[in-house]
């Protein structure tokens, strides 16, 4: 037993998914300073208390056996890991900040004290098939369509962004026309001209996003990872000039991969 890797280092990813619902519910669109700024706080909150949970259980029933010198061990936390990058790279090649609003020393001192049980702790994994069983967007992602059609044994179904569908039926815009130009539009409300801007901004659609908001998002959840995140950017128009920036966006941000 001592030899499985899994037993000496016990990792875990907890992740996330139904970002997208979160930002539905607040009525915020996936293209605001908003989004990025509640993608930075809610994974802080995810963070501290999915390593406080790993401390307490290593309280109880001791730390995984590779703990002694580990990051862990040394009181390094994700969030300290972007000052070692920083002086690896040097201060011009990391434009990430390391703004917090939890009390890290505090559980940096509990650390100390009883050790962790999780070698890691946190990962964004893709959640496809389980945000599926379970009715949510996956995963951080932006919705993909706001209607399209879904098939399995039993047959083809339209399937139809209910937060999109409640929003409409509140300002009476829910009706058979309505339905037939999202069918035309593939799903985009961006030109259907009946429905107001906030909403239009509001239900953008991954291709319509601005892919900035996407890797920005991304990089302040990045802080609070010890694993990485699975993130799909998506590019209508692709280019090779395109894309070269949007990497050195990336990799500027302080994207783990």
């Amino acid at each position: 037993q001592a030899k499985n890797s899994n037993f000496k280092h016990r990792p875990v990813g907890l992740g996330v998914m139904g970002f997208q619902d979160a930002l539905y519910k607040l009525g915020i669109s996936y293209e605001s300073d908003a989004a990025v700024d509640f993608a930075d706080k809610s994974m802080e909150y995810i963070s501290y208390y999915a390593i406080k949970a790993s401390c307490l259980l290593a309280k109880d029933r001791g730390s995984y056996a590779s703990y002694k010198g580990s990051l862990w061990s040394k009181g390094i936390l994700p969030i300290d890991s972007i000052e070692l990058l920083r002086k690896e790279r040097g201060a011009n090649y990391l434009l990430q900040d390391q703004d917090k609003t939890l009390d890290w020393d505090a559980l940096r001192a509990l650390i100390k004290k009883h050790g962790m049980r999780n070698s890691n702790v946190l990962a964004i994994a893709p959640t496809a098939t389980i945000a599926n069983i379970c009715g949510v967007t996956q995963s951080i992602e932006p919705t993909y369509k706001n209607l399209f059609v879904k098939s399995n044994l039993s047959g083809e179904f339209t399937i139809v962004n209910p937060s999109l569908v409640k929003d409409l039926q509140a300002e009476q815009l829910w009706d058979d026309p309505m339905v037939h130009a999202l069918k035309l539009s593939n799903g985009s409300i961006q030109n259907i001209d009946r429905i107001p801007e906030t909403l239009r901004a509001k239900y953008k659609t991954a291709f319509e996003v601005d892919i900035s908001y996407i890797v920005r998002a991304a990089a302040k959840r990045a802080k609070w990872l010890d694993q990485s995140q699975s993130l799909n950017l998506y590019m209508p128009v692709a280019s090779g000039k395109k894309l070269d920036a949007l990497y050195k966006q990336a990799w500027l941000s302080g994207l783990k991969t």
